[in-house]
């Protein structure tokens, strides 16, 4: 059985970055990843280069961003209706890219052993890397609680407790797969920055939710988005999202989650 892997990239702009992500997955040992670009109103110099790029190798395609689905997670909730019943899906930012050749490779083979074994897991969850874009440094990591484990099957429950002790799987370096699209295929309206925060916390409502941790450094990615631009509508999606998944306790988590942050900032 050869695992299928659609990487989507919703973009803007943005073609002076897209080669380095597009080099590195060339590079993969890997090589049956597909990549889908989904273009905002993008000016006719990047269109230009995604027609080059999906003419030159198959396995990149593009397609226009739908008025009906704005922002970053409209492009990629079309993004979760383009995947096929058994597509993984990976969700990357138009500077990201992979962080060896060997990443697609080895999380593949965590996959297939899974399927020979306890089942396949609905999330793959791996580490990024956060990298200076002035120096090449890298910075901060980011990762879910639990994942300096090797490789650790993790149950429903204690999926949804890391959440609810301020952990979150990094969005960039989880694959979602068919069974977690079976429960949850797209991310909720009214979130410009965090729908990825609370596509995970909805998603902990499963009590079957299989959750495979992964000690992998899958992806880097350029540091100072604009999320980081905008702290307080930020504060608010964050809020809003815990709010919706755990009521009236919602600033047990969101307190929890920022002190993660200060004690990985005082780590460094």
């Amino acid at each position: 059985m050869t695992l299928s892997l659609l990487i989507v990239v919703p973009t803007r702009n943005s073609s002076q970055l897209l080669p380095r992500l597009l080099n590195s997955l060339h590079s993969q040992s890997w090589p049956h990843w597909r990549l889908l670009f989904i273009d905002g109103s993008s000016a006719p110099e990047h269109r230009q280069w995604l027609q080059q790029c999906c003419a030159t190798d198959l396995r990149c395609r593009w397609i226009p961003q739908s008025p009906d689905e704005p922002g970053i997670f409209g492009a990629m909730n079309q993004g979760f209706a383009a995947a096929s019943f058994t597509d993984w899906l990976l969700f990357w930012g138009s500077d990201d890219w992979a962080a060896t050749p060997s990443v697609l490779a080895k999380a593949v083979a965590v996959l297939e052993h899974a399927i020979s074994g306890s089942g396949l897991p609905d999330l793959l969850v791996c580490r990024g890397h956060y990298v200076d874009a002035g120096s090449g440094v890298l910075g901060r990591p980011t990762a879910f609680s639990g994942s300096s484990a090797k490789q650790l099957l993790l149950p429903a429950a204690d999926y949804r407790r890391a959440l609810w002790l301020g952990s979150t799987p990094p969005h960039q370096a989880t694959w979602i797969g068919p069974g977690a699209r079976r429960h949850l295929a797209r991310y909720a309206p009214g979130f410009r920055l965090s729908a990825d925060l609370d596509f995970f916390l909805q998603l902990s409502r499963d009590p079957d939710l299989r959750v495979q941790l992964l000690d992998l450094d899958l992806v880097h990615m350029a540091d100072g988005g604009i999320s980081g631009q905008q702290t307080s509508r930020r504060l608010q999606e964050v809020c809003r999202a815990y709010l919706r998944a755990f009521g009236w306790c919602w600033w047990i988590p969101f307190l929890a989650r920022y002190l993660r942050r200060i004690s990985s900032l005082l780590s460094r």
